[in-house]
């Protein structure tokens, strides 16, 4: 079990065993997936010239840089207008480079590793986005509502390498001397959750299909971290039957995080990341709700 997923679940649990829940409420599960497209770099050292450089992980590590991707939403609607709701996104990659063309280094741990060119390289790129947050529909109808959310968010981070990689000192001025087999190297970082605010809205075009859509925002600038995440998404629900719902929707989803680390306060780093993390397509999704 993932850390996000757990983090989702255990935040969960404490919302609603808060709630004394009185009124008919109802939970919804959808389970999914869509197309992605990833465009994510570290920022590393040149041993050659001696400056820092951004290496592509999809141009020059030959991650995937579109893939198809599961996402998993909750909700649970309580009290008439309030709505508790989740969502959990999966980006997990992994490319194994026969011959690294560009050299670089890294730290870690206040150790240099060397990545010479010519080796085989062995990279692991895992983004988890957790979401957790409440809604309340200002607006109400026979057939359709209206309504804003505030939540918080975090993304879960983890790199690794593996492959004959040079080792040395953090005082080594040249390169490293020694080449060792590195079984594997990891870095895991965890983004602090961060808010974003939004507005959503549904409207009952036919008895059994609903139209509805979402928008969510969010900007931070801070020290060691900026970033963005916009979420755009409009679709059609068909009712399969009472409990099962199917739905069609074209979704606008971006993040875009860059990450310094702080060798200060942190045990390790690989390095400062940049990423990209954008999807603009349709989205297919089950729903079951009881």
């Amino acid at each position: 079990m993932s850390k996000s997923f757990t983090f989702i679940t255990a935040t969960l649990l404490a919302l609603v065993t808060s709630y004394s829940v009185k009124a008919e409420s109802n939970t919804i599960i959808r389970v999914g997936g869509f197309y992605a497209n990833t465009d994510s770099s570290i920022d590393v050292n040149d041993p050659l010239l001696g400056n820092n450089f951004s290496l592509d992980f999809e141009q020059d590590l030959k991650l995937e840089d579109s893939q198809f991707l599961p996402f998993f939403e909750f909700t649970h609607r309580f009290n008439d207008r309030h709505n508790l709701y989740a969502d959990w996104k999966q980006l997990h990659r992994n490319a194994l480079v026969q011959s690294v063309e560009k050299p670089f280094q890294f730290t870690w741990n206040d150790t240099i590793y060397d990545v010479k060119s010519g080796i085989s390289l062995d990279t692991t790129l895992n983004i988890d986005i957790a979401r957790i947050g409440y809604g309340y529909d200002i607006w109400q109808g026979d057939n359709y509502d209206v309504g804003v959310s505030v939540g918080i968010h975090a993304m879960f981070i983890k790199t690794a390498f593996k492959g004959d990689i040079g080792v040395c000192d953090v005082d080594t001025e040249t390169r490293c001397p020694d080449t060792v087999t590195i079984p594997k190297i990891v870095d895991e970082k965890l983004t602090a959750p961060l808010p974003d605010i939004g507005v959503y809205g549904s409207y009952e075009i036919y008895p059994g299909f609903k139209f509805s859509g979402h928008a969510q925002y969010f900007y931070i600038k801070l020290d060691d971290l900026k970033g963005g995440l916009v979420d755009i998404r409009l679709g059609v629900e068909a009712a399969i039957t009472d409990n099962w719902h199917m739905t069609a929707a074209f979704n606008y989803y971006e993040v875009d995080v860059e990450y310094t680390s702080n060798l200060k306060n942190a045990d390790m780093k690989i390095a400062d990341y940049n990423i990209y993390y954008s999807f603009t397509g349709p989205m297919l999704s089950v729903s079951y709700q009881f």
